[in-house]
């Protein structure tokens, strides 16, 4: 084993980064047992169907932002979307170099069934949260974000699903 030059070890499980990640990645594979398989539906099919579900019609470079994932999952996720039916491309009208995404009926049938079990889910999580202690959440999720975006502005870069809390 190499030893460290830094006197000061990287202790996970208090690294805020490393426990969001694990926590996140913990609550979107609990939610996703609830669809998965009745739906043939991926973790992230599902982020892109909530998107488009959230805020309407989309280029897939717009659908990467508001999800946070690389380009290539979100290609690859939108190949087997569009492929089930789930999703459509059509030319924006205003400008024809623009591909845009949007649901289809199938995809939204689908979407539609699915944000009651992922609502009911966040709900049975949160339940034994104080009310105090999820205000508290949400001040801090609303505080990290703003100074994820100012880290991005120091750095002279912007993260995919930098705005908006995603």
């Amino acid at each position: 084993m190499v030893p460290s030059l830094n006197e000061t070890p990287l202790n996970l499980e208090r690294f805020m980064p490393y426990r969001l990640s694990v926590l996140s990645n913990r609550v979107s594979a609990l939610i996703a047992k609830l669809y998965s398989d009745q739906f043939s539906l991926t973790i992230p099919e599902w982020r892109i169907l909530a998107v488009l579900g959230r805020y309407g019609e989309m280029t897939a470079t717009e659908v990467a932002g508001r999800t946070a994932m690389d380009k290539v999952r979100v290609s690859r996720a939108i190949a087997r979307l569009l492929e089930a039916e789930r999703l459509a491309r059509r030319v924006d009208p205003h400008d024809r170099r623009r591909l845009t995404l949007e649901m289809t009926e199938t995809g939204r049938a689908v979407y539609d069934q699915i944000v009651p079990l992922a609502l009911s889910a966040e709900k049975r999580l949160l339940a034994s949260l104080p009310a105090a202690d999820l205000a508290a959440f949400e001040r801090l999720a609303t505080h990290l974000n703003a100074a994820v975006a100012a880290f991005e502005a120091e750095l002279g870069v912007v993260l995919d699903g930098a705005d908006e809390g995603v």
